[in-house]
């Protein structure tokens, strides 16, 4: 007989878990993806089952900016049950709970359960390491670079600041990796690539955080501007779908560039907004991988508040 894949088994426990406890778009998601049905399939078994849904509507229906709530978008989700060889109720279930698909202010999207447990497993974890919330710097530009594996994992997560100081004595920054579900953050690793070094690192094995002080040998004045660069080595949750980036108040320039393995190539990826944590997401817009770069991006020259990120789906 057989064995699973290592992926084969990732996805397998992405579905397991995402039935258990949701949300709709990510249970929805994992189990398109443990069938290994592309959308257009997906939609052409609807249509045998005389449930007609664009494949539009099913790519925002697996990434959480719209939900099904239309007689007919019901009768499709108790059709994809079936489809899709998920136990009878379970995506109908999930529909029943609240799903306020939000991100945190570190962190890929999350559910709002899992974003109310992160956030307050960040302030203790702030808490441990005795820095205020307020840790004394404002963003005048930031640029991530996230790197997707090839087994569709969020394998890294690169982050450049451009920072100045609005109180005197300030010498580190604290940075907060949120994983993907069922992230282990204590096999995470964080790199100091510039004008830094990493200090003390805490983290919570349940909600998948990681807290780290990056330290710069240099105490600020007011008005003073820094650089640094730094990286979180991920690669311990299973399949990723997106990344979203959280301000809680107006900052400078934000870049954003996905780039995917030369094993993974998504079929579609797009960019979107979110205004609040229970706005529905807005600002759709598509982006095309670049054949040889493998990569997408976006550029926000001024940050307001909310979320901004980008979306992707996988064959």
């Amino acid at each position: 007989m057989p064995h699973a894949t290592p992926h084969a088994d990732a996805v397998t426990a992405e579905l397991d878990s995402a039935l258990r406890g949701g949300p709709f778009h990510v249970a929805l998601r994992a189990a398109i993806a443990a069938r290994g049905l592309p959308l257009q399939r997906v939609q052409h078994h609807l249509s045998r089952h005389g449930v007609r849904v664009g494949v539009t509507s099913l790519s925002y229906w697996q990434q959480g900016a719209r939900r099904p709530q239309r007689p007919e978008s019901l009768r499709a989700v108790r059709a994809l049950e079936e489809i899709l060889q998920l136990p009878e109720e379970s995506l109908i279930r999930l529909l029943a709970e609240p799903d306020r698909h939000t991100p945190s202010r570190h962190s890929a999207g999350r559910s709002h359960r899992s974003l109310v447990e992160a956030s307050g497993v960040r302030e203790r974890l702030l808490a441990q390491l005795g820095v205020p919330r307020d840790g004394g710097l404002r963003t005048l530009g930031h640029h991530e670079r996230i790197r997707i594996g090839a087994s569709r994992e969020l394998a890294e997560r690169e982050s450049h600041h451009i920072v100045r100081a609005h109180r005197d004595g300030v010498d580190r920054y604290v940075a907060v990796h949120h994983g993907d579900p069922g992230a282990t953050p204590e096999r995470m690793t964080v790199h100091a690539l510039e004008n830094c070094r990493t200090g003390r690192v805490r983290w919570h094995h349940d909600t998948g955080v990681l807290a780290a002080e990056l330290l710069f040998d240099t105490r600020l004045r007011t008005g003073d501007t820094f650089l640094f660069r730094y990286a979180v080595e991920d690669g311990t949750a299973g399949v990723s779908y997106e990344y979203v980036r959280g301000t809680e108040s107006p900052g400078g320039q934000y870049a954003l560039q996905v780039r995917f393995g030369s094993e993974a190539l998504p079929v579609r990826c797009h960019r979107f907004t979110q205004h609040s944590a229970a706005a529905p997401r807005g600002g759709h817009q598509e982006l095309a991988p670049s054949g040889r770069h493998r990569s997408v991006h976006l550029v926000e020259p001024r940050v307001r508040s909310g979320y901004v990120g980008i979306a992707w789906d996988w064959a």
